[in-house]
C-alpha cells in the first residue's frame, strides 16, 4: 500500500500513473483510490483524477476508484480505508492511495499505508510550508517533481537541513527527483519504495503499521457513531436550542456539550 500525499498541483496524479505503468508492465495487478475534495457549498465533487489517468483506466488490469471527500479531514475520504481493504480481498498486488492534497491536519494516509510518499514542486513558494505543515513526520519517502525546474537543488537542500534536526526514527527518508510528465525517475522512485519495504519487513514495523491503522479506523467509525447517538437521543429541538445559546452568546459551547452528553 503507497500512499501519494503532498500540495494540490504537484503533480500526484501523474506520478500515480506512472508508477502504475510501471508496475503493470511486471505484471501486477493495481488498485488506485484517488480522494477528491467534496464541495462545502454544493456537496459535489470534480473527481478530475478519472479524467487524469485515462490513458491506464481502460487496462483490465488496473482499477481507478475516485472517491470524494464528503467533508471528512485527514485528507482522506471515510470511506477509504473499507476500499482499500476491498482491493486487497479481491487479489490487486499494489494499492495506491493519492489523497486531496495535504494541509496541517491531513495526514492520516500515513496510518492507511505502508509506504508514504510525500510530494514537493520546486518553485511554487510552497517547500518550507509543507515542512512547516508537520509532513516531515509522516514521509517515508520525499519525491522532488517536475525536478527539471530551476530551483529543485534548492528544494533538495531546504528538505537535508530539516532532515538533520529531525529525531531519528531509523529510517532515514531518501529524497528522489522525477520528471512524472516524462516518466524520469519513476523507476528509482519504485525501488526506492521496495527498499522501505524491505526494512519495514526487516524490523518488525509492518505490525505497528497495521496497529496505527486499527486504531485510526476504530477512532473514527467511534466517533460517527457517538455523534449520530447523541445526535438522535438529544433530538433535533434540544440541539437546535443550544446552538441557537451559542450563537446568542447565552451558553458556551463546551457546556453545550457537556449538557447534551449528560443528558444522552
Amino acid at each position: 500500500m503507497i500512499g501519494i500525499t503532498g500540495s494540490p498541483g504537484a503533480g500526484k496524479s501523474t506520478l500515480t500513473d506512472q508508477l502504475a505503468r510501471v508496475l503493470r508492465a511486471e505484471g501486477q495487478r493495481v488498485g488506485i483510490l484517488a480522494v477528491d475534495p467534496t464541495s462545502p457549498f454544493s456537496g459535489g465533487a470534480i473527481l478530475g483524477d478519472r479524467i487524469r489517468m485515462q490513458r491506464i483506466a481502460a487496462d483490465p488490469g488496473i482499477f481507478i476508484r475516485s472517491m470524494a471527500t464528503r467533508g471528512a479531514l485527514g485528507g482522506l475520504a471515510r470511506a477509504t480505508q473499507d476500499a482499500i481493504d476491498l482491493l486487497d480481498a479481491a487479489g490487486f498486488d499494489t494499492v495506491i492511495v493519492e489523497t486531496v492534497g495535504v494541509g496541517q491536519d491531513e495526514v492520516d494516509v500515513v496510518s492507511c499505508v505502508q509506504t508514504c510518499c510525500v510530494v514537493l514542486v520546486p518553485g511554487m513558494g510552497d517547500e518550507i510550508q509543507a515542512i512547516k505543515a508537520g509532513i516531515m513526520e509522516v514521509a517515508d519517502l520525499f519525491i522532488i517533481n517536475k525536478a527539471d525546474r530551476e530551483g529543485a537543488d534548492q528544494v533538495e537542500r531546504e528538505l537535508e537541513a530539516v532532515k538533520s534536526l529531525a529525531m531519528p526514527q531509523g529510517w532515514d527518508p531518501p529524497i528522489v527527483r522525477t520528471i512524472a510528465q516524462q516518466g524520469e525517475g519513476v523507476a528509482g522512485l519504485l525501488a526506492q519504495v521496495r527498499s522501505h519495504g524491505r526494512w519495514l519487513r526487516d524490523h518488525g514495523r509492518l505490525a505497528r503499521k497495521a496497529r496505527e491503522r486499527a486504531r485510526l479506523r476504530f477512532e473514527s467509525l467511534l466517533a460517527e457513531a457517538a455523534l449520530r447517538r447523541a445526535k438522535a437521543l438529544a433530538g433535533p429541538a434540544r440541539l437546535e436550542r443550544a446552538i441557537q445559546g451559542i450563537a446568542d452568546r447565552a451558553l458556551d459551547p463546551y457546556s453545550a456539550v457537556i449538557e447534551i452528553l449528560g443528558e444522552v
